[in-house]
């Protein structure tokens, strides 16, 4: 068997497949890249990279440049993520790792969303909140893409492309401090040994305390790479990750919830301020840690057509103490004298390993005048899960452990957690081989079709209770529609079905069934001859089924029937006259259940969680010179209206609007000192939640100073 599916991989799947492809045309390429998307001197193409301009792609595509997120201090993937249209924030896991929902739908709540790097899977695993130092972009491919990648969410999918080495010898270093004692280093040293082989070395490390009280991070990345011209058509890169966090774990503030005479609740958010810390400081940080590698080969039969394989194999693991609020009202005080908070104690020891083979065949064929763009892959993979996870959870009368939420004392003892709650192994498998073929029926006119086949399986040693296995197999089709009247605009339509695994097990001990879904999308695309102006319309409407949700009486996920979303979103991007710079995102998104679902609580168009009707965020960027120096001055504002704020209940987080300024000064070519103030109002706000007793608060006025150094 080990045989067959490993000849199964032929090709590689990646959704990043069409996105990767539009990068480049979506503006005036970077210096180092040509127009093709082919990187000039090394000849390394992006993975999954075809030649197809972006207005010729029928799915919306946005893209996060580097340099944009180092103008505005973004070293987070979540932060960045605010500049993406239609891009929400999930429950985030107590600050352990990055969830997000794309057009309303979010992945599995048991694990981080997953958003790829180059192309492989990055999400899968515990490996804590994604830094940004070593990000060239980040790629937003809107729409369903399990035809390609498999195993995908239908909103889109998220991919970071890192830096990779050059035949430059160079780098840069720089120092930033501010807000809660923060400070962080980073450096990115390139450096080419011959004139075939580079490398590159990118890390950073960040200590800071913060706005919550007691708590204290440090973080510590690696990611050196390595690129081989084995000829003049064979090139092979290697890219390492290392990664070490400590991070306290943190379910936020809490809505303190009322049991009002007719049998309703009614919450009071904001009683307490946001900086104040709920568990126990002497349960000590979660510590993370990650080791991956990233290797590829490209070989270039001729001018038209590409092979490329790759293979990833990476670690994470996941250990410590938490003290988490009791969601059970049965056993939650908090709602009978509105300051005592139950509490539980956790011990998790977690980790995983993810292996993946890949491989694609793409090229370019004619027939007569037709243009036929080809690609043909597949994969294999295996992801193995291992949770341990031992409870303490004192009954409704003892309070001992409980905490007083207006006067906490950090010196309660803590308990032992001895009752075990998980202790499993699980495997999952697949293989899938896929093909696409964009056809250029004529220059005004274009066709996409596409078909993935996926088998997937899971095996569950669950310690607790008999779990059988699982298997599956799906195919997924997608087609796509462009029509461009002239040069500069473009209308397109597409249609796609999704596949995605859920992982874990319910009450019962029965693994939970995979995510089906189906999606449409119509739009139009506008980008002038010269790249300076950008802009993308686009309406959507999604289904998907087997939705996991919280089960507040178990405190475990339940799987209920299918969920809906549909909106509109619109992008701009423009260089303006007199060195002005526009970002510009909205989006209007209507996510809800379609139908009643009594086991999870809710009824038909009940909103999801966390999801705003209404996001927007502008930035305005102007270039200017003092004397024979370059500077920057630019100003932002985000908009994010109401969202459910807990599953089944009449919860919602109010909206807000936050500001942010900043401003650079190139003191020579090699120094530039930087500095921003980020929700510049100091509002009171609240980022996401997963309950009423479990809410993220969003971050205060915060100020960064920063010094970087080119060489």
């Amino acid at each position: 068997m080990r045989t067959l599916s490993a000849l199964r991989l032929a090709c590689v799947a990646s959704t990043a497949a069409i996105a990767f492809s539009s990068i480049a045309q979506a503006q005036a390429p970077a210096a180092a890249e040509k127009a093709d998307g082919e990187i000039v001197v090394t000849g390394l193409k992006r993975q999954y990279f075809g030649d197809t301009p972006v207005k010729e792609i029928p799915q919306a595509v946005q893209f996060l440049e580097g340099k944009l997120l180092k103008d505005l201090n973004i070293t987070k993937l979540d932060t960045a993520l605010e500049l993406a249209s239609g891009v929400s924030k999930q429950n985030n896991f107590g600050g352990l790792w990055d969830s997000f929902a794309i057009r309303g739908f979010a992945g599995d709540e048991n694990f981080p969303s997953g958003f790829l790097v180059n192309g492989f899977n990055g999400g899968r695993g515990y490996g804590g909140p994604r830094d940004a130092s070593n990000v060239e972009r980040i790629e937003v491919l809107k729409g369903p893409n399990s035809a390609l990648f498999g195993r995908g969410e239908p909103g889109g999918t998220i991919n970071i492309v890192t830096k990779k080495p050059t035949f430059d010898q160079g780098g840069s270093f720089s120092i930033a401090g501010g807000s809660w004692e923060t400070y962080r280093v980073e450096g990115d040293y390139n450096l080419p040994l011959s004139d075939r082989i580079a490398v590159r070395i990118n890390g950073s490390v960040e200590k800071a305390e913060s706005f919550r009280d007691t708590v204290e991070t440090q973080k510590y990345t690696l990611t050196p790479s390595l690129l081989a011209k084995l000829s003049d058509r064979d090139i092979f890169t290697y890219e390492l990750e290392y990664v070490k966090q400590e991070v306290p774990f943190d379910r936020g503030v809490v809505a303190i919830p009322t049991v009002n005479a007719n049998g309703t609740i009614s919450y009071n958010l904001g009683a307490i301020p946001n900086s104040r810390f709920l568990s126990n400081p002497n349960d000590g940080p979660i510590k993370i840690g990650v080791l991956g590698h990233q290797a590829q080969y490209q070989h270039d039969f001729n001018d038209d057509w590409t092979l490329m394989l790759g293979a990833g194999y990476k670690d994470t693991t996941f250990e410590g103490y938490s003290s988490d609020p009791e969601l059970a009202l049965g056993r939650q005080r908090l709602d009978n004298d509105g300051r005592t908070l139950s509490r539980q104690r956790r011990y998790r020891d977690y980790s995983t390993t993810h292996m993946v083979f890949r491989g694609e065949i793409s090229g370019k064929l004619e027939t007569g005048s037709i243009v036929h763009n080809i690609r043909i892959g597949g994969d294999w993979d295996r992801f193995k899960i291992k949770t341990f996870q031992l409870r303490y959870r004192p009954t409704a009368a003892d309070q001992s452990y409980s905490i007083d939420i207006f006067n906490p004392n950090y010196s309660i003892p803590a308990p032992t957690p001895t009752s075990v709650i998980q202790n499993s192994t699980e495997v999952q498998k697949a293989w899938g081989v896929y093909a696409q073929d964009q056809i250029e029926i004529t220059e005004q006119l274009k066709i996409r079709f596409g078909g993935r086949y996926d088998d997937f399986s899971q095996n569950i040693d669950n310690r607790l209770g008999t779990t059988n296995p699982a298997a599956y197999t799906k195919f997924s089709p997608m087609a796509g529609l462009v029509f461009e009247p002239t040069s500069s605009l473009s209308f397109y339509a597409s249609y796609g079905k999704g596949f995605r695994p859920n992982s874990g097990v319910d009450v019962n001990n029965n693994p939970f069934a995979p995510e089906v879904s189906k999606s449409y999308e119509v739009g139009a695309k506008f980008v002038t001859p010269d790249g300076k102006l950008t802009s993308t319309l686009s309406l959507y409407k999604m289904k998907k089924s087997n939705v996991l949700t919280a089960d507040l009486l178990t405190g475990l996920s339940i799987a209920v029937g299918e969920a809906k979303s549909q909106g509109v979103e619109f992008d701009v991007n423009a260089k303006l006259p007199a060195g002005f710079e526009l970002f510009a995102t909205y989006a209007y998104t209507d996510a809800g259940w379609a139908d009643d679902y009594a086991a999870a609580g809710v009824g038909k168009n009940d909103p999801l969680i966390n999801i705003p009707k209404h996001q927007g965020n502008v930035l305005l960027f102007k270039n200017f010179a003092i004397g024979d120096h370059e500077a920057m001055l630019g100003a932002g504002v985000t908009h994010v209206s109401r969202r459910l704020g807990q599953t089944a209940a009449d919860f919602y987080l109010p909206s807000y609007t936050i500001a942010k300024v900043l401003g650079s000064f190139n003191i020579s070519e090699q120094i530039k000192l930087s500095a921003d103030v980020t929700n510049l109002f100091d509002k009171k706000y609240y980022a996401s939640s997963y309950s009423a007793l479990w809410i993220q608060p969003g971050t205060p006025r915060q100020f960064t100073v920063r010094a970087s150094f080119n060489f």
